[in-house]
């Protein structure tokens, strides 16, 4: 598919990251102003809210569901209700739009520079994957030497855990440190201190567009998904390597996990659909795929020390590596009845790459932190250190055309003096 052209000029660039072809949901406000539910279009937003409100762009003829601080209420309509809206959205965001459409949607539009993004929706429930197979190799080869680096099971099933939906944050806020208990090998018991290896994975998220009750298919779980966002998962694994026996993650992953602003629908991501890798297993009929379900996505994530001018990449990878897609995700959690629900996030786990340059954590790329990362401005880094920010990027590549996600940064500030101090 080439680049749909629009009246929007900026939305023409083939740099931009929000064209025709894309049209992102997010939250916005200007100046001390209301929330109000946005559309990214260039580098303007357009508002969807205010367009609701006159009767302009309407989603739902007898309620206004975009009369809310985020896309709940929008995303229960429907996949009819959702492919109506974009068509409407193209229609009056196209090049060739009436003059009386074009009016009114620059009135009810703001320069993305003067407006303030927040989540784009409310998060019902969390749970995060451990889906990537470089990453499951990289780190059982760590831990448990290459012969035992995957569990049994690893080829079988996606292997996750619940996580806390109440500290997932919107890109640009700021991340503080962890305590937690350490226990080093030197020591016979542990420590209650600051982590001092924090880190994060290069992660995709999956938004639940459509409740669920009872068990569904691999492609009814790919209609419920309404769209994704790129997924900071932030682990401190210091604290991580001392509670994950037996039960799995808790306190390593319960700090924060930041998501990109701009939810890009699964619409504009149908022209970059590509297929699981080849099995080495044959799955379970019912986690079968029926067609391609993952994404061809490049993306990438940097690091920039506080008062450093500029940043270092610290590696680059694609969305496609993963080894199970989120509709085998999401149709693996309801297998045993769970009910999902409308506002659910799935984290994809971290995305590494077969080399070096392609690892999603740093916990890879230092290799447990025998390996330091040399940074632009010479400084060195195992693990992150406060002051540092770090940001993921990524976009999908068409023909003329690029559809973004925004960035998904998060800066990391110093643990607390006494975290029981009131």
């Amino acid at each position: 598919m080439p680049l749909m052209r629009s009246w929007v000029e900026s939305a023409n660039s083939a740099e931009t990251e929000f064209p025709l072809n894309n049209l992102p949901y997010g939250v916005f406000s200007v100046g001390d102003g209301d929330l109000r539910c946005g559309v990214a279009i260039g580098d303007r937003i357009l508002d969807a809210t205010g367009l609701e409100a006159t009767g302009l762009l309407r989603a739902d003829a007898d309620a206004d569901v975009l009369d809310a601080p985020n896309w709940n209420d929008f995303m229960e309509l429907g996949p009819t209700a959702w492919a109506r809206y974009r068509a409407d959205l193209q229609r009056i965001l196209a090049e060739d739009a009436d003059e009386r459409l074009q009016d009114a949607a620059v009135s009810y539009s703001v320069p993305m520079a003067r407006a303030t993004l927040h989540m784009p929706f409310k998060v019902a429930e969390y749970t995060d994957f451990y889906a990537g197979r470089h990453h499951a190799t990289n780190v059982g080869t760590m831990f448990r030497g290459p012969e035992n680096a995957l569990p049994p099971n690893w080829l079988h099933i996606p292997i996750g855990y619940n996580g806390r939906a109440s500290s997932v944050y919107v890109s640009g806020t700021e991340i503080r440190r962890p305590w937690g208990q350490l226990k080093s090998p030197d020591h016979d018991a542990p420590a209650f201190l600051p982590s001092r290896r924090f880190d994060i994975e290069l992660e995709m998220g999956a938004i639940v567009g459509q409740p669920s009750d009872g068990p569904v298919s691999v492609q009814q779980a790919d209609d419920m998904i309404f769209g994704y966002v790129l997924l900071n998962d932030w682990s401190a694994r210091d604290i991580q390597a001392w509670e994950y026996q037996p039960l799995g993650p808790f306190q390593a992953k319960a700090t924060a996990t930041s998501i990109s602003p701009w939810i890009v629908t699964k619409a504009a991501l149908e022209p970059f659909r590509v297929s699981t890798p080849a099995r080495e297993k044959e799955l379970l009929p019912h986690l079968r795929e029926p067609g391609p379900m993952l994404y061809d996505i490049p993306l990438s994530v940097s690091i920039q020390p506080e008062n450093a001018k500029e940043s270092t990449l610290l590696a680059h990878t694609n969305y496609k590596e993963m080894y199970y897609s989120s509709a085998q995700q999401l149709a693996h959690h309801t297998t045993a009845g769970s009910p999902m629900t409308v506002g659910d996030l799935l984290g994809s786990g971290t995305i590494s790459g077969p080399t070096r340059p392609e690892r999603g954590s740093l916990l890879e790329l230092s290799w447990g932190g025998k390996e330091p990362i040399t940074l632009a401005t010479g400084e060195t880094r195992t693990f992150i250190e406060d002051g540092d920010t770090l940001t993921l990027s990524g976009a999908a590549e068409g023909d003329g055309y690029r559809v973004g996600f925004g960035d998904c940064t998060g800066k990391v500030i110093a643990a607390l003096t006494d975290p029981y101090e009131r």
